[in-house]
């Protein structure tokens, strides 16, 4: 019975710990939705990223882990937030130019936009936030410790996909296009913490993915519609090469730009890998260890 619920070192093993982190953020999140509901509204985005906070903080304070565990070192923050910024704003602006070059897009500007820019902005960290902590944050690390870095990698990414599924049932025909996508786009925000060990990556590229393409592009973002800066006119464009409704997570040239950044992230070495630890080594062997006797 003992070996059910720890491991040979006698901790407590890691699927309980994901169902302890659920099962504290529904202890927050449920009356929290009773409470808004009361008041005639609904938790909002930046309140949902605060719980899941909070949960995975209450979940590291059990395991006596430090934040830095699940978030990343500031070192990583200070390399990857820029990096993850770019990168997000380099796959759907090149995917924008190639729809525009090709005539399928064309943009006016909206006085109106402008004004939601901030909201949009803040909207967008929100779920960015909230969604790499749920997916590739306290429940998904400890799902690569207990099966494995890539079956962690296919379950959360299908979880992933399946928490779209409100706004891909309304994608129509293109349906499994969007689905594939979604999928992808789950495997690349993983890939992006496999490889530096840090939510740095995966948060800012999430944010600048759903920034540029929603607020900024005018497109929608995961079927939802937004109100951008600027304003897509699609002509007579097929949705297969815009993406129509949905936005660029359901176009074929989304399809290869996220391909080709998962692709990219893949080719990166993961962070502690041997050829460091080596480096390392022969670094500290170069200098003189403190730890070496003075005796011959």
């Amino acid at each position: 019975m003992i070996a059910i619920f720890r491991n040979q070192n006698g901790e407590l093993r890691n699927g309980w710990w994901i169902l302890l982190f659920y099962l504290v953020l529904a202890a927050l999140l449920i009356p929290t939705i009773i409470f808004t509901s009361r008041q005639g509204t609904e938790p909002g985005i930046p309140l949902q990223a605060a719980l899941v906070v909070v949960a995975t903080y209450l979940c590291l304070l059990g395991r006596r882990e430090h934040p830095g565990n699940v978030l990343g070192t500031l070192a990583s923050w200070r390399r990857h937030l820029p990096i993850g910024l770019l990168s997000g704003t380099l796959i759907w602006g090149v995917t924008a130019l190639a729809l525009w070059l090709s005539g399928a897009v064309t943009w006016h500007t909206s006085d109106w936009g402008k004004a939601a820019l901030a909201t949009g902005s803040l909207d967008c960290l929100a779920v960015a936030v909230v969604e790499e902590l749920l997916f590739r944050g306290f429940p998904f690390q400890r799902l690569v410790a207990g099966i494995g870095a890539w079956p962690a990698q296919l379950a959360m990414a299908g979880y992933f996909t399946l928490v779209h599924s409100s706004g891909l049932a309304a994608t129509g025909d293109l349906q499994w296009l969007a689905t594939a996508n979604i999928f992808l786009a789950g495997l690349l925000f993983g890939a992006c913490y496999l490889r530096t060990k840090s939510l740095a990556l995966p948060i800012a590229m999430h944010f600048s993915l759903n920034l540029v393409q929603g607020p900024l592009l005018g497109f929608g973002v995961s079927g939802h519609g937004t109100s951008g800066v600027l304003v897509p006119d699609f002509g007579h464009s097929t949705n297969l090469w815009t993406g129509g409704a949905f936005g660029l997570e359901a176009s074929l040239p989304g399809t290869l730009a996220i391909f080709i950044a998962l692709a990219a992230t893949l080719r990166l070495r993961p962070r502690g890998t041997p050829s460091d630890c080596t480096a390392a080594m022969m670094m500290v062997q170069s200098k003189g260890s403190p730890f070496r006797s003075s005796h011959r």
